[in-house]
């Protein structure tokens, strides 16, 4: 059995484990009970298991559309 480093080692997007960013920053969310049956029905529809990889991947695209929307034109 060969041993392997961490920056061999890969995850399932083929970045190396020691590249990978730490989260150390926790925010919390609540939802009133419609808003969370929408999302139950949609992660339920479209069989998403890990809702907080979710939810991160949403609101980051969210932002950086909006970002890209306000960015300043010269013309």
């Amino acid at each position: 059995m060969a041993v392997v480093s961490n920056l061999q080692r890969r995850n399932s997007l083929g970045t190396p484990i020691a590249m990978r960013s730490k989260r150390i920053y926790r925010q919390s969310v609540i939802f009133n009970s419609s808003e969370m049956s929408t999302v139950e029905f949609f992660c339920n529809k479209y069989k998403i298991q890990n809702r907080g990889k979710f939810f991160r991947e949403t609101i980051i695209t969210a932002v950086l559309q909006k970002l890209e929307q306000d960015h300043p034109r010269l013309f």
